[in-house]
């Protein structure tokens, strides 16, 4: 079996193409420069490991051996793996937009040997088909142009280059007011679907900032239809084949309008972004519906998607036996051979598996009934049903976990593992399962030991290799989900650290001429250009989510400075969020936090627990809630002003603080309901 370059890279997604007869390399420094050298184009690929039209593209064009020999022959070929790079797939996601109006993965470009894009697209075809160029044909003509017309090549990329250039352009600031949240709310809301909830038309796509930012316009204006929008989003979501019905978990999107048929590749940034909204929606409404379906997510994730150090992988593929979906669907003969006749029938009817199917003549588990009414089909009482459906679930979950799993990418990125430290950090709050809060430490504890160098982040983690300077997203997430550790621990070296990495990001991110951070620092490797990513959409952006940052240290140290970068990036792109809330659903809701003044809660010596609990069940979503458990943390945070002038006392205490003005210590239930 004939190997490239790529059997030394630690990437899932590199490791793939190992043994295609295409000679590929990682993006390194050989790579470019052997293009210079041999003065030859390069072909760059894009892509990720559960990507499915990746394999499409890998299986018919970069395992034949004919296209394989051309490309090696006139090409230098680099490989990418989108979720280690996302600097280098920011870039060029951007020409393809420029050049096709729309992006997507495979990503597939073709450069000048420095670097400059001459032709673009995504998934082609091997052979011309599908009304797109095939392959083969379009490596033979930019082979061609690039030998006998080169300076037309290289002026094309240039154009591609000023082009791109234009769309890092400067934002005309605005003020940050209450006016910005009713516009954004309003354009929000027209946008979703009234029937199956969700945004926009199919494929949909779970968009937790913007259902997050419903809860809390909800709360702002007190306007009841824009928490009536999200519930049924999470509620239609919860009852649809996106959620696996039996192990947890959300798949990545839903082909279609009701949730039904999802595309099956489970992220885990998915399954850390979504269960903050159904932690929101239990707050708010105490169904305990919601509790069931956030800890079902989260054990999926301790049980399917934890590394023995405590670091969490990345992703599973949608395909398993080369079929997408076949791990996760069911035949009905299948659930009555497992769980028996007089089971399988009420599984059966309330999880809506019939005979013929509902999806290329199987069954994706979803749910249209309510318990009452399986309960009255049958003549059983309701806790029948549910212990009968708990059982069978079970039962079926076991038999699944004998079948041949989808494909694992099982690096660990800071980013990623750092919003589902935040999950879990949130997820404990509700439920009070220390097993929750556990995964949230050892995971910070994973980072701490294997992910930093001479104080800086690395951003990826594998086969005990850690590598490749950190984002802006991997700095703001981190501290985020730090901040959110120390707000329930209480102890000082999560916010020393936070502290560290809130200055790292000023002095290495921050672009002072246009108010907002880089997607790079300042020491990391020169591309074309220096990029920036503004928009929440499947991920927030690392700009979003440092201003929130920034305000959250603000209040907790007062050092201004935080909240003058946090103002000038909500002010640079708050006109633009409130015309399209779509792409801006995290930066909202920071503004959202900022427009309202958060409360600042400190709960000092948490043996109350009816106090504790009462606080962390409530929907609060403009406030800071500290807890201090012992005299000691109270000393070693003293030298912040958060908590300057609070004295540890015998009983738990609650200090509540808005506007710079702070309450007496509350000492009861009631007292500290009154002061909010």
């Amino acid at each position: 079996m004939v190997e490239n370059s790529l059997i030394h890279e630690t990437s899932p997604y590199l490791l793939q193409h190992a043994q295609n007869p295409v000679d590929w390399y990682a993006w390194n420094d050989e790579a470019l420069q052997k293009a210079k050298n041999e003065n030859k184009p390069i072909f760059l690929s894009i892509g990720y490991s559960s990507c499915h039209w990746c394999h499409v593209m890998a299986h018919e064009s970069f395992e034949n051996e004919d296209v394989a020999q051309f490309m090696n022959e006139n090409f230098v070929n680099i490989k990418v793996d989108r979720e280690e790079r996302p600097d280098i797939d920011d870039i060029y996601q951007k020409v393809c937009q420029i050049a096709t109006g729309q992006g997507g993965w495979p990503l597939s470009i073709f450069l000048t040997p420095d670097q400059k894009p001459f032709y673009v697209g995504t998934y082609f075809p091997v052979l011309d088909s599908y009304g797109r160029p095939g392959f083969g044909s379009i490596c033979r003509q930019l082979s061609q142009a690039w030998k006998e017309k080169p300076d037309d090549v290289k002026k094309s990329a240039e154009n591609f280059l000023d082009a791109l250039t234009k769309t890092e352009s400067v934002q005309v600031p605005s003020d940050l007011e209450r006016t910005i949240l009713d516009e954004a709310a309003l354009n929000l809301f027209q946008l979703g679907d009234s029937t199956y909830g969700g945004f926009g038309s199919a494929p949909k796509f779970p968009n937790a900032a913007n259902v997050s930012f419903l809860f809390r316009y909800a709360k702002l204006s007190g306007l009841s239809k824009f928490n009536e929008f999200a519930l049924k989003t999470l509620n239609k979501m919860a009852r649809g084949g996106i959620f696996d019905q039996i192990g947890g978990g959300f798949h990545r999107y839903s082909t279609d309008v009701k949730w039904l048929v999802p595309h099956f590749e489970k992220m885990l940034y998915d399954n850390a972004l979504i269960p903050v909204n159904y932690v929101e929606a239990y707050q708010i409404t105490k169904d305990p519906f919601y509790l069931e379906v956030l800890q079902k997510t989260l054990d999926f994730v301790l049980r399917e998607m934890t590394s023995p150090q405590g670091g969490f992988y990345s992703a599973y593929d949608a395909d398993s036996e080369g079929v997408e979906g076949k791990y996760y669907v069911w035949t009905k003969s299948e659930i009555k051979e497992i769980l028996g006749s007089k089971d399988a029938d009420v599984f059966c009817l309330y999880y809506d598996v019939t005979d013929g199917g509902n999806w290329e003549g199987n069954n994706i588990l979803c749910n249209n009934l309510n318990i009452s009414t399986v309960s009255f089909n049958f003549g059983i009482s309701e806790e029948n049903v549910r212990e009968i459906l708990k059982s069978s679930s079970e039962k079926l979950l076991k038999h699944r976990s004998s079948r041949i799993k989808p494909g694992l990418d099982d690096k660990i990125l800071v980013s990623w593992n750092s919003l589902m430290i935040t999950a879990f950090a949130k997820g404990y709050r509700v439920t009070n399962d220390v097993r929750y809060l556990d995964a949230a430490k050892n995971c910070i504890d994973f980072i701490e030991n294997n992910l930093f160098e001479d104080g800086n982040l690395l951003r990826t983690y594998k086969n005990g290799v850690a590598k490749i300077d950190g984002y802006l997203e991997d700095y703001s997430y981190f501290t985020n989900a730090l901040l959110d550790v120390f707000e329930i621990e209480g102890d000082e070296k999560y916010l020393n650290l936070a502290m560290k990495l809130g200055d790292h990001l000023v002095e290495h991110f921050w672009d002072s001429e246009n108010n907002s951070f880089f997607m790079t620092s300042d020491n990391h490797e020169k591309l074309i250009i220096r990029p920036k990513s503004n928009y929440d959409l499947s991920l927030p952006s690392g700009n979003s989510v440092s201003a929130f940052v920034m305000l959250r240290l603000f209040h907790l140290s007062q050092k201004n400075q935080f909240l003058e970068i946090a103002t000038k990036i909500m002010k640079s792109q708050a006109q633009m969020a409130a015309e399209n809330p779509f792409g801006f659903g995290y930066l909202l809701n920071t503004i959202a936090m900022y427009v309202e003044n958060p409360t600042e809660i400190t709960i000092i010596n948490t043996e109350n627990s009816d106090i504790c609990n009462s606080l962390s069940a409530q929907y609060l979503p403009n406030s800071f809630i500290v807890m201090i458990k012992k005299p000691e943390q109270l000393t070693n945070l003293s030298k912040f002003p958060f908590f300057g002038g609070k004295q540890f006392e015998e009983k738990t205490s609650v200090f509540v603080c808005k506007n710079f003005s702070c309450s007496l210590p509350l000492k009861t239930v009631d007292e500290v309901q009154s002061h909010l």
